[in-house]
C-alpha cells in the first residue's frame, strides 16, 4: 500500500511524524508546493517526502489533513476517485465561533464522501488534538486509541491496519452515519484521548 498526506498543517505534520517514527513511507503535499516543505521534513527524510499534490494523489490511501473548507478544492483535482481510500481527518468547524459547522444534519464525512466520487471514505485520525496525535502512541500502560468509521469493511480494515502499524490501537465504530457522527467535531468522541491498556501477564 502507498500512502499520502494532503495538508501540512498541525494534523498533517503530526501524521508525518508518526509515519517517520514507524518507518512507513509516505508522501506529503500542500498547496504551496514541495519546496515549502523541505525544511519541515528534514527530520523525517527519507521516509516522508514532499510531493506535488497531483502526484501524491496517486497513492492508494490518501489522508485528508486539510481544513474542511478546502476539501472541495482537493476533490476537484480528479473526476474519478475509484480504487482510492480517502481518510477523512478533517473537522467541520465554524470559525471564529469554534462550533460545529451547520451541515443540515448530515455527517461531515458523508459530505466529504459525496465529493470524492468512487472513493471509499473512512473517518479516522481526527479526534485527537495535533499535539497528542503526534506524540508517541505506544505508552508504557498501553497504546493510544484511534477511532475508525466507514461504509466499506475492506477500507476500514486497511485503515485499522495502518493505525496499528503506526502504533495506535484502532477501534472500529461502524458506518459513517453512525460512528462518523460520534467522531466528527462536536460528537461524543471529540478530543478524547484514550489508552487501550496492555494485558497484564499472569492474569
Amino acid at each position: 500500500m502507498s500512502y499520502a498526506i494532503i495538508g501540512s498543517g498541525a494534523i498533517g505534520g503530526a501524521l508525518a511524524k508518526q509515519f517517520a517514527r514507524s518507518k512507513i513511507k509516505a508522501a506529503i503535499s500542500n498547496r504551496r508546493g514541495p519546496a515549502s516543505l523541505e525544511g519541515a521534513l528534514q527530520a523525517f527524510a527519507p521516509v516522508v517526502s514532499a510531493a506535488k499534490t497531483t502526484d501524491a494523489l496517486d497513492a492508494d490511501v490518501i489522508i485528508l489533513a486539510v481544513p474542511f473548507g478546502a476539501v472541495e478544492e482537493v476533490a476537484k483535482l480528479r473526476s474519478d476517485w475509484s480504487g482510492k481510500i480517502v481518510v477523512d481527518a478533517t473537522n467541520a468547524i465554524e470559525f471564529p465561533a469554534f462550533k460545529p459547522l451547520d451541515l443540515g444534519g448530515r455527517p461531515s464525512s458523508q459530505v466529504v464522501a459525496a465529493q470524492f466520487k468512487g472513493a471509499k471514505v473512512v473517518k479516522a485520525f481526527n479526534t485527537l488534538p495535533a499535539v497528542v496525535l503526534g506524540d508517541e502512541p505506544r505508552r508504557s500502560e498501553g497504546h493510544r486509541t484511534i477511532f475508525v468509521s466507514g461504509d466499506h469493511a475492506d477500507a476500514n480494515e486497511k485503515v485499522t491496519s495502518l493505525a496499528t502499524l503506526l502504533g495506535f490501537s484502532p477501534i472500529t465504530l461502524g458506518r459513517l452515519g453512525e460512528g462518523g457522527l460520534l467522531q466528527q467535531f462536536g460528537g461524543a468522541l471529540t478530543m478524547h484521548s484514550l489508552i487501550h491498556s496492555n494485558p497484564v501477564s499472569g492474569h
